[in-house]
């Protein structure tokens, strides 16, 4: 009889245990669940600006906090520069429009002549691209960081085709590397400009970011490099 009953009583603890197992990982589901709808319905898919942008075509269009696409905008001219891109990349990510995409050839060339090698890091992103990319940093390091470093859905220059992120071989790339420096010094002669200066963050909204590169084409890139302007600037001014 005794043994029956340890039996019968270890039979009941291991049902109670599994009911409280239970209980905790629908509680961990509904958790995550109502965490993951707050942040997406908050931050990130609900942008800023209703400013929506209509000549998406032109190379000097203006994409920010106010300015936005929609969210099934995808460039028509979009193919693979031939150059090298992280193992990391997308085959989305490894994406130009075309104009974008052969100057980087020519600047990634360039570069390399002078003894500087650049490599690939994110080129085009769809507006789900962006939500994926707002959503991790939010998740990772919080909304005060996600809004300074990384745009919304539907704010993201990335979306345009026009822009591209850019590094070096040992991930380092900030404004004392070498790779900065020569992009920072350079990159107009090639139609692009450093899109987010150091000293224009509360004109563009951004923290500042060497390997953030935006093609504009040569004339304006020039213009904007010996002025010393921000890309909304320059629009402001012409």
């Amino acid at each position: 009889m005794k043994r029956k009953f340890k039996v019968w009583g270890f039979i009941k603890f291991l049902l109670v245990m599994t009911v409280v197992f239970c209980c905790i990982n629908k509680f961990k589901v509904l958790y995550l669940e109502n965490f993951q709808q707050n942040t997406s319905n908050e931050n990130v898919l609900e942008p800023t600006s209703l400013n929506l942008l209509k000549n998406t075509d032109s190379d000097l269009i203006l994409v920010n906090k106010k300015n936005t696409v929609n969210e099934d905008y995808i460039p028509k001219n979009l193919v693979k520069p031939n150059i090298v891109f992280l193992n990391s990349c997308t085959k989305e990510e490894m994406q130009l429009q075309s104009k974008a995409a052969h100057a980087l050839e020519e600047l990634f060339k360039g570069a390399k002549e002078d003894g500087i090698i650049l490599l690939g890091s994110s080129g085009y992103r769809s507006y789900q691209s962006q939500v994926n990319v707002y959503q991790k940093y939010y998740n990772e390091n919080g909304k005060e960081y996600a809004e300074q470093y990384v745009a919304k859905p539907g704010t993201s220059e990335h979306q345009t085709g026009l822009a591209i992120d850019v590094t070096n071989e040992s991930r380092c790339f900030d404004k004392t590397s070498k790779e900065a420096q020569w992009l920072a010094n350079n990159a107009y002669k090639y139609g692009f400009i450093l899109r987010y200066p150091e000293e224009k963050t509360d004109i563009t909204g951004y923290n500042y970011e060497p390997w953030h590169i935006r093609y504009v084409g040569k004339r304006v890139a020039k213009k904007i490099y010996k002025n010393n302007d921000a890309l909304e600037e320059y629009l402001n001014e012409n």
